[in-house]
């Protein structure tokens, strides 16, 4: 099952089993953080109660590493890796409390030999995939399906309504996989799963586990982080800016602590130019930057990242790829991602990620950043237009969603170059017969959004 991962873990392979529960973990793995044999993993407790195998990066384990110290008498570390800094905390803190505190990307196995009960967890937002499952009467899971499907026997059936999801969203949304009984663990939740409990697939999992059977508990919540900052907000400008600023510096810093050379995705746009410019504003070297241009004038960012690595001073290599390369990729696709996504931007994200492997180990991003900031058209323009339309009863709305597919999409987009400048929209017609289909169907705004996505 490790073998579909040496990819992405060239560095090391381990196994390690309790015979006596017939439990197995293993790991292939990307040295970042000490490169030696004490961040070997399966990692085992100092008092080998706990194994774990541990995928990400903690970027505040020297803190957590330092308050357990003094929070109970600890023999000499083995070594300065983070799994091992989490195994100390675990086992002081316990599970719950070692994952609030913890500041990262990880999604992780855990064993507790004493309680005979499996943890898996997933870090806050869910960039560390993490899968599970039943097959063939035994509990499974990894960091891709591929793994998986090593398992002897898998014959796990395409979900018909996970595909379903996928045509509707262009990606089968968590918890859902591609498999049947194949799940997702969502963002910030731990599973908890006794030993009893691994061999029997629940037909309604994992949305109501039955009692005894395993639990999901969610560790942190983004709604509550984002009420909470909705009931006390930043009434000056300048201030939020500046706070804005000392928190991405932080967040850039810690992400840039690695024991492995460092270098940063660079499009040209404003996240991931911002990313590099904190970057490179705490960094004594040239950071290396990365870029993937085409000739197709309408799809190359290249030229706006080349000006932003001269501005910054970075050390720059750009790649221009023509069609047939970008379609050589296309047979590839199923077996980087093991399961289908809808988003053309997997391409160039492999790519770049190819030359860049050339220079570092790791790279930084700014993914994320439009639906942090919210920097998609849809977030600005769907209240506007709800506020507008809400006031219209059901069938009137659904009227004007039928004279709006009027008029075809070429018209509209005729109209769009008249004035997409002021409206900051391209491909007018598809988006206007889009929102006429969904203001003949849709209730309420959230509806309107999921609609839209």
């Amino acid at each position: 099952m490790t073998e579909p991962l040496s990819r992405r873990g060239p560095d090391d392979a381990g196994t390690w089993i309790d015979e006596g529960a017939r439990v197995a973990l293993g790991f292939r793995r990307l040295a970042i953080l000490d490169l030696s044999d004490a961040g070997h993993q399966p990692m085992v407790s100092r008092d080998g109660q706990l194994a774990i195998v541990f995928n990400g990066e903690i970027y505040n384990h020297a803190e957590l590493r330092a308050e357990v110290s003094r929070d109970r008498e600890t023999r000499a570390w083995a070594g300065h890796s983070d799994t091992e800094t989490l195994l100390e905390c675990f086992t002081a803190w316990g599970v719950a409390k070692t994952l609030e505190r913890a500041v990262g990307m990880f999604s992780l196995a855990l064993w507790d030999r004493a309680a005979r009960r499996l943890y898996l967890a997933r870090d806050r937002f869910g960039e560390k995939p993490l899968y599970y499952g039943w097959t063939r009467g035994a509990f499974v899971f990894g960091s891709e399906l591929s793994a998986l499907r090593q398992y002897p026997g898998f014959d796990n059936a395409i979900d018909r309504n996970a595909l379903a999801l996928y045509t509707e969203y262009a990606c089968v949304p968590a918890p859902y996989s591609i498999y049947e009984h194949i799940y997702k663990l969502e963002p910030a939740c731990v599973l908890t799963l006794p030993l009893a409990a691994a061999e029997r697939a629940p037909s309604d999992a994992p949305f109501a586990p039955a009692e005894g059977a395993f639990t999901i508990d969610r560790y942190w919540s983004l709604a509550d982080v984002a009420r909470r900052g909705m009931s006390d907000p930043l009434r000056d400008e300048h201030e939020a800016i500046a706070q804005l600023e000392t928190v991405l510096a932080e967040a850039v810093r810690l992400q840039s602590i690695a024991d492995v050379p460092l270098g940063a995705f660079l499009s040209g746009g404003i996240d991931s130019s911002a990313v590099v410019a904190l970057m490179q504003s705490q960094s004594s070297r040239r950071v290396k930057t990365f870029t993937i241009g085409f000739e197709e004038a309408g799809f190359n960012e290249a030229a706006h990242a080349k000006a932003i690595a001269s501005h910054l001073g970075t050390e720059h290599e750009e790649l221009y790829v023509r069609p047939q390369e970008a379609r050589d990729v296309i047979p590839e696709l199923p077996r980087l991602y093991a399961e289908p996504f809808a988003d053309a931007s997997q391409i160039p994200t492999h790519l770049v990620s190819r030359i860049a492997r050339r220079h570092v180990t790791v790279a930084l991003s700014g993914d994320g950043g439009d639906e942090l900031f919210g920097g998609y058209t849809r977030y600005s323009w769907i209240p506007r237009i709800w506020n507008r339309i809400q006031v219209l009863p059901a069938p009137l709305r659904r009227a004007l969603g039928g004279a709006i597919q009027q008029l075809p999409v070429p018209v509209w987009d005729a109209l769009g170059r008249g004035v997409s400048s002021r409206l900051g929209t391209m491909r007018l017609g598809d988006k206007a017969h889009k929102l006429a289909h969904r203001l003949q169907h849709v209730s309420d705004l959230d509806d309107l959004y999921r609609s839209l996505v």
